[in-house]
């Protein structure tokens, strides 16, 4: 691999995302509300980062390999971090975050070596779909969960506060990852089916 084919500004926007990673994990998950404040916006960054990279790598002709295989693993490291934060904070279920990890990332390994292979990975819509679904929903408990931390919302809109408390019910999060959980297992089978000859000539390379 070429030294200077890894470091290019799309390359170094992935690494950046994934340096921001645990500085997101650590902020959100402290006890200081300042702290859970400014991971909202190191997660934002980190998530600009993954469209301004694959834009630069467009734009200026920077696509190489490295990035093709990094660059979407970085961005299954910030969304599945972002669960295991979540669940650590009881807002939602382990288990849940659990299958979806073990889906997205063996997804996007898959997916990093059929096109370092040149090779075409089958997707489909709901597969789309599901990614799309998935980005909102840590978003919106993301953004929420922020926003009771914010010392004016609770004292200068008391009303909103309190409706806070329900969007962010136990009940109203299940239902969410619940949709999100079915869809990571039913677009993963079809991956794998869709898929099948492919990953069968992974496991019998050689033989």
């Amino acid at each position: 691999m070429n030294y200077n084919d890894t470091i290019t500004l799309p390359n170094s926007l992935t690494f950046l995302r994934i340096l921001l990673t645990p500085i997101f994990l650590f902020l959100f998950i402290s006890d200081s509300s300042i702290d859970k404040q400014i991971s909202l916006a190191v997660f934002i960054v980190a998530a600009l980062t993954d469209w301004y990279d694959g834009w630069a790598a467009r734009k200026f002709g920077n696509v190489s390999r490295f990035g093709m295989f990094m660059d979407p693993l970085a961005d299954k490291i910030l969304s599945s971090t972002a669960l295991i934060a979540f669940a650590y904070l009881n807002l939602i279920d382990l288990w849940m975050v659990i299958i979806i990890i073990i889906r997205d990332i063996t997804i996007t390994l898959l997916r990093s070596i059929a096109e370092l292979k040149n090779q075409t990975i089958i997707t489909t819509y709901l597969a789309k779909a599901k990614t799309t679904i998935q980005y909102l929903v840590i978003y919106y408990i993301l953004v929420l969960y922020v926003a009771k931390t914010l010392p004016y919302v609770r004292k200068d809109f008391p009303e909103f506060y309190a409706y806070l408390d329900y969007l962010l019910h136990p009940q109203v999060l299940f239902g969410m990852m619940l949709l999100v959980t079915i869809l990571t297992v039913w677009t993963g089978v079809a991956y794998i089916y869709h898929n099948r000859k492919f990953i069968y000539g992974l496991f019998n390379y050689g033989k």
